[in-house]
């Protein structure tokens, strides 16, 4: 059995955020004797990598995996996954499943050997697309050719706060409007090639679902729907939490995580 002090979460944020939207998470996972390391992903929260930069979702994930690189040989962590964050997981648990005690997808994309990705990123835009516009955006980088634009996604402010945000303390809401920064689009041929999942590896890998009840982004039945055909180890249940619950309900959060902490390691 590891000692306390070794026991290591690692906080990956999803689409548009960054590090800074785990604080209150992260203040009482340390208070509670824990290890926290959150990460930012690139073009994400101060990384100062531009949208435009990023060129793949190898690319993508690359700090996470480096930072699994960098751990010494007998050390595991568990990783959790916000929202993107999932797939950012779900690779790394591929690549690094002896560097993993369990993963923590936290109303987010929870991909497997026999459910991709792509699958449940077109389901999810069919929903979405019933609903709202989160707010494609194309551009065109002044340095490529105007032909072959790099398009990227950016956030709309009003679905933010009524999407997103809605259960959330308003503070946390101005905080968002300040440090959320656009993010890249990936292909269908780069995610075809570069999310495969295996038994062998991912498989591996304990894994915990976190439904969150009042999500109208990832709603309540996708998150279930994905429960069910890539069935984890465990569901929990946070009532009352937006896509934000890391904002929306910290303590419940913190709870949850805690007891991961004790099951898993």
């Amino acid at each position: 059995m590891e000692g306390e002090k070794k026991r290591r979460l690692v906080l990956i944020h999803g689409a548009y955020h960054g590090a800074w939207c785990w604080y209150k998470v992260s203040t009482l996972l340390n208070s509670a004797g824990l290890q926290v390391t959150s990460l930012d992903m690139p073009a994400s929260g101060i990384d100062p990598k531009q949208v435009l930069d990023i060129t793949s979702v190898s690319e993508y994930v690359e700090p996470l995996f480096q930072f699994l690189r960098s751990l010494p040989a007998e050390e595991r962590v568990i990783l959790v996954g916000h929202s993107f964050g999932g797939l950012c997981i779900s690779l790394a648990m591929e690549s690094f499943p002896h560097k993993i005690a369990a993963a923590v997808f936290l109303t987010g994309w929870m991909p497997g050997p026999h459910l991709s990705y792509l699958s449940l990123m077109q389901e999810f835009k069919h929903r979405l697309s019933l609903k709202f516009n989160l707010g494609a955006k194309t551009v065109s980088d002044e340095n490529t050719n105007s032909d072959d634009p790099k398009p990227y996604m950016t956030c709309d402010l009003q679905n933010l706060a009524s999407n997103v945000y809605q259960q959330s303390p308003p503070e946390d809401l101005t905080l968002a409007f300040s440090l959320l920064r656009p993010f890249p689009i990936f292909g269908d041929e780069d995610l075809r090639e570069n999310t495969q999942l295996t038994e062998e590896k991912h498989g591996t890998v304990a894994r915990v679902y976190i439904v969150c009840e009042q999500d109208k982004i990832m709603e309540q039945d996708f998150q279930v729907s994905i429960v069910e055909r890539n069935p984890p180890n465990e569901v929990k249940v946070i009532a009352g939490a937006d896509h934000m619950p890391m904002l929306s309900k910290p303590q419940e959060l913190f709870s949850y995580l805690q007891q991961i902490a004790d099951n898993y390691y």
